[in-house]
């Protein structure tokens, strides 16, 4: 006989023990989580916030302000009726008269500093002969500083003026003490032109022993020089630094033994030069009776 076990959880038999049964499982999903709901604020909501911040800011800013220039007058209503009490002048000055700069700033001592017109008074700096640049500033509480530049006088300008080195003119009181300058002279408009070839020329005539002693630019733009030993070199209006060249080698190869003798040099030519000597000096002698 055969032995027969039944799972009476399942109803079946079998010879397996303890094999679990088989089912579905059913999973029921859990329901979403509801958030409370947020609403973000309009832009015109925004907008009107700002204008009315705005509007509550806007009387106050003025008020604060207000306040702030009225502090400001007080404290510089006395500044501007005291009297400027230190001038300061600065500079290099050699030629320019401190009296002279005295007589100038004297009808501004009675100003404040906040009154006083600079401009003006940089205007009657600059008028004074020898005064080439000025500049004032004002120094809180009551100083003023004044900055002089003076002319470097470099050569004469015909009879009545100066020139300084940027070929700039201008007229001092006793020019005659400066009868030691070299002269130039020519058109007015040709001042800074005339300087500065005159500069090149005695770069170009110094290592030789030769300096200027004049020069001269004429209307048609021809050029005139006179040395210190007394010779004329006539360049024409062309080239004239070549021809000036051209001088100074003939001159150490042939005549720097005889320039006393030289009255004349025209270099007028394209590829040479004539030379005008001195006429020797006669000795007159007469017989006694």
């Amino acid at each position: 006989m055969g032995l027969m076990i039944r799972d009476q959880r399942t109803g079946r038999t079998g010879g397996r023990r303890g094999t679990p049964s088989r089912g579905a499982v059913r999973v029921t999903p859990r329901a979403p989580r509801s958030w409370p709901r947020l609403s973000m604020p309009s832009m015109a909501g925004i907008q009107g916030a700002g204008k009315r911040l705005q509007q509550l800011l806007w009387p106050l800013l003025l008020v604060v302000l207000g306040m702030g220039l009225y502090e400001l007058v007080n404290r510089l209503q006395p500044l501007a009726q005291h009297p400027i009490s230190v001038i300061s002048v600065e500079g290099d000055l050699q030629y320019i008269d401190r009296d002279s700069v005295q007589r100038s700033i004297g009808p501004y001592l009675q100003e404040s500093l906040v009154t006083v017109d600079l401009d003006a008074l940089r205007s009657d700096l600059l008028a004074m002969p020898w005064v080439a640049g000025a500049s004032v500033t004002r120094v809180w509480p009551d100083q003023l500083i004044i900055k002089l530049d003076e002319h470097l006088p470099v050569a004469r300008w015909g009879d009545d003026a100066l020139l300084n080195n940027a070929g700039r003119a201008f007229t001092p009181e006793q020019i005659e003490s400066f009868q030691g300058l070299p002269r130039l002279n020519g058109p007015d408009r040709a001042k800074r032109r005339v300087m500065q070839t005159y500069q090149q020329f005695n770069r170009l005539l110094r290592p030789y022993g030769h300096e200027v002693a004049r020069l001269e630019m004429r209307d048609r733009g021809s050029w005139f020089l006179t040395t210190r030993s007394g010779i004329e070199l006539l360049l024409g209006r062309d080239d004239v630094v070549d021809k000036m060249q051209r001088f100074l080698t003939i001159d150490k190869l042939m005549l720097a033994d005889r320039r006393e003798l030289i009255a004349r040099v025209d270099l007028r030519y394209s590829n040479g030069m004539a030379v005008a000597w001195r006429e020797p000096a006669t000795v007159e002698t007469g017989s006694n009776q």
